[in-house]
């Protein structure tokens, strides 16, 4: 008898969208777009180093192609007396004489698990627009980020958390990044917690101030991303602390 094999589908997480990506369908509008789909350019490593500024989302999502992205709450639904359930959906009106004129906001998180995040804010009279604008922002603001082992309690070289203390500020929140040893966790706020786990990061410690605006409070920790980057080090560092950038071949 021959047996059957058996196709195991795994699920996306709750909140966590992958979509494919057409490349026949894609028309480059940029000489770095009609390189990346000629094959010219193979690694998103070889356009970030350069500093070159992204203008076209579908270079992400050919050039990265296992990436996820997820809505941040950092809305508040309506409820009595003030209270109410978190919501991806940050709502505002405005008074005119026609009556009130509402708008959608929402921010968007994209990432591979493995070095790569980004962040958007998308804004629309509309829901799934402002959700459109949101995804391609973090695309076009991908990045990628130093890990390591940056605890003095564990040194095992290993890249599951973050080399060395950063800081990052937005408007009046700030938030400190501090390396933790292996199997801490990600002790951070909830939206931050989602951001580290799309970038790759397993362990963390944070101290935020002034973290009531959640919107400010994960602009302040992807600001804290950029100054890892911006951080110059040592080659003898490099390997003590098993820095690595981006994804981990």
């Amino acid at each position: 008898m021959v047996e059957e094999e058996k196709v195991i589908v795994v699920e996306p997480p709750e909140g966590v969208v992958i979509k494919g990506f057409d490349k026949e369908g894609w028309a480059p509008k940029t000489e770095i777009g009609r390189k990346v789909k000629s094959g010219e350019i193979k690694s998103i490593e070889e356009i970030l180093t350069k500093g070159v500024k992204l203008l076209e989302p579908q270079i992400v999502d050919m050039l990265v192609p296992d990436l996820q992205s997820t809505l941040l709450s950092i809305g508040q639904s309506k409820g009595k007396f003030g209270g109410g359930k978190k919501s991806i959906w940050r709502q505002t009106q405005k008074k005119t004489k026609e009556g009130n004129k509402p708008n959608f906001a929402c921010l968007a998180v994209v990432g591979n698990k493995n070095g790569y995040v980004g962040i958007g804010f998308g804004k629309s009279k509309e829901t799934m627009p402002a959700r459109e604008k949101a995804l391609r922002a973090a695309k076009l603001n991908l990045m990628n980020i130093r890990r390591g082992c940056g605890s003095w309690a564990c040194g095992c070289g290993a890249s599951h958390s973050i080399p060395f203390k950063t800081t990052g500020k937005c408007s009046s929140a700030q938030i400190e990044l501090i390396p933790a040893p292996m199997g801490t966790g990600l002790c951070i706020e909830e939206e931050c917690k989602k951001v580290l786990d799309l970038a790759g990061i397993k362990d963390i410690y944070a101290n935020a101030m002034n973290s009531k605006n959640r919107l400010n409070l994960v602009t302040a920790c992807f600001n804290a991303f950029k100054e890892l980057s911006k951080t110059k080090i040592s080659n003898k560092d490099v390997e003590h602390l098993g820095i690595i950038r981006g994804r981990n071949e």
